[in-house]
């Protein structure tokens, strides 16, 4: 595993904790079969910059993104033109294969023996949403498919509905009605 960051000592320091070793947010991306993009949403610009995707580096490259544009304890969605910062990274990174994934669940729900989380994905290309489930069924989850990458938007909200009521004391759980499987 290759970690890229901005910061040459905390990539190299997430790449010891990961088992992977640290390199250029452009060498992260060279050649890669998928490429997450863990920043915080304000960074993404600014790694993708870094990355070389506004020449065309992530073309082509299934781009992971599991962030949140919300504002921190509220939830509420902060880009200025209200669309899902999924959106914005297929701007920022011309040709690459967005799919708004892994946004929604803490690290304690990905413990070994929990029930297997599912990970709901948006995304227009067939291969990168096939690539993306892929990876959800590698790490002990399941794959959703919620449908193209417009779709973001109401992953995005979902999460920073999730993050508020968090932050208010309520059980998101408890907000969301279970609906029997068979």
């Amino acid at each position: 595993m290759l970690v890229g960051g901005r910061s040459p000592d905390k990539a190299a320091t997430a790449a010891t904790r990961m088992g992977g070793r640290a390199v250029t947010p452009a060498e992260a991306v060279a050649g890669r079969d998928a490429v997450l993009v863990a920043v915080s949403w304000q960074g993404l610009p600014h790694i993708l910059n870094d990355a070389g995707a506004a020449g065309g580096s992530l073309a082509g490259t299934p781009l992971i993104d599991p962030t949140n544009a919300v504002e921190h304890g509220v939830g509420e969605l902060v880009t200025a033109d209200r669309r899902a910062i999924a959106e914005h990274i297929a701007d920022w990174a011309p040709g690459a294969q967005v799919v708004k994934a892994f946004h929604m669940f803490p690290a304690d729900q990905w413990r070994e023996g929990a029930e297997p989380v599912t990970v709901v994905l948006a995304g227009d290309d067939e291969n990168a949403l096939r690539v993306t489930s892929r990876l959800v069924t590698d790490v002990g989850a399941r794959p959703a498919v919620l449908g193209p990458l417009r779709r973001a938007r109401q992953l995005e909200e979902v999460a920073g509905f999730t993050i508020g009521l968090a932050f208010s004391g309520v059980d998101p759980n408890a907000a969301v009605p279970r609906v029997p499987t068979s």
